[in-house]
Formats: structure tokens, C-alpha cells, sequence
């Protein structure tokens, strides 16, 4: 089984037109996978029910931002270790700054093509 039939992969945003964009390439990499939330909270809920390999977070989302949500999953030793790639539009240097102090381990910046995100992802996890 290759890799991207076995990686499993959490897509967090609060918009569902970038979920599914999100998801969509991930389909078309053919990554199997893929699972859903639309704010930070919930996904913090469902990975301590199910983990996952990735989170793939866009930033600006209401109550928990992706990079609160990064901070939650590196400060819980169960989820410390999973995979952290930011997506969004305005990633400044402060915010891609602040997301690699916390752990973030890639980013990627809106709008990006499905190779973008194949590369986006490789760097993190390896060949797909």
C-alpha cells in the first residue's frame, strides 16, 4: 500500500468552498483518507477520538485560528507529533514566524494548485 492510500489527513477551515478546494486535491493526488471540521474545537475533539498523520488548517477561523490550533495539538503529548500544514491567504512573516516556533512543519499560501499542495504536502511527508 502506498502512502498516500495509508496517510490520513484532517482538513480544518471554517469555509466550506476551501474545504472542499482543499479536499478536492487531495482526491486528486489521491490521497484516501480525508476528513473534515469546521473550526478548530471540533477538530481538536475528533483527532483525540480518531488521529490522524496531517492537519492541514487554514489560519483565520473563529474561536481556535490555525496557529491555536497548532498550539493545542504540540501541547497535548498524544497529538504532538502530527503533521501541521497552514493555509491562508495573507501569511505574513509574523504569522509564518510564529507558526514555525510552534511547530508548524509547512505552509502554503491561497489560492495554490493541486501541485503546489502535492509539493506543499511531499516536503512534510515524502514522495506521494
Amino acid at each position: 500500500m502506498s502512502l498516500k492510500e495509508t496517510l490520513s489527513i484532517m482538513v480544518v477551515d471554517d469555509m466550506s468552498t476551501s474545504r472542499g478546494l482543499i479536499t478536492m486535491a487531495l482526491d486528486e493526488i489521491g490521497v484516501k483518507r480525508v476528513d473534515f471540521q469546521s473550526n478548530g474545537h471540533d477538530a481538536l475533539r475528533a483527532i483525540a477520538a480518531k488521529p490522524v498523520h496531517m492537519v492541514i488548517s487554514d489560519y483565520n477561523m473563529p474561536g481556535l485560528d490555525g496557529l491555536q490550533l497548532l498550539e493545542a495539538l504540540r501541547l497535548n503529548k498524544m497529538t504532538s507529533r502530527i503533521g501541521f500544514i497552514l493555509v491562508s491567504g495573507r501569511l505574513d512573516e509574523a504569522i509564518i514566524t510564529n507558526g514555525r516556533k510552534l511547530g508548524m512543519n509547512n505552509f502554503l499560501r491561497k489560492p495554490f494548485s493541486t501541485p503546489q499542495l502535492r509539493q506543499c504536502l511531499e516536503a512534510v511527508v515524502g514522495k506521494l
